[in-house]
């Protein structure tokens, strides 16, 4: 799974865990001893994070620290402007006619 196709939208979780809670608190007070979902929610949500974890130890890059990352972003800048100049470079050279055979 690359990480465009992961999908980390927790609020829609959490969303349900609070409306379990309120429906299992509504309902606790008018038929004690029911099974509650909300538990069931808070383990989902347990296990979204636990996938989240997992997939950012996977992250290309993510054993660098702070300064690494901004050193190969500047030597990438760097790497990125030159280019740029080459190409506008050879773009604006003279074009030499070739003769069609």
């Amino acid at each position: 799974m690359s990480q465009e196709e992961f999908n980390v939208d927790f609020l829609p979780l959490i969303y349900d865990i609070i409306r379990s809670i309120e429906r299992d608190t509504h309902e606790s007070i008018q038929k004690p001893r029911e099974n509650f979902d909300s538990g069931q929610k808070i383990q989902e949500l347990k296990n979204k994070l636990q996938q989240c974890r997992e997939h950012i130890q996977k992250l290309p890059g993510i054993d660098y620290t702070k300064e690494e990352q901004l050193r190969r972003l500047d030597a990438l800048h760097k790497q990125l402007i030159m280019k740029r100049e080459l190409l506008a470079k050879y773009k604006n050279m003279c074009n030499f006619d070739i003769p069609k055979i």
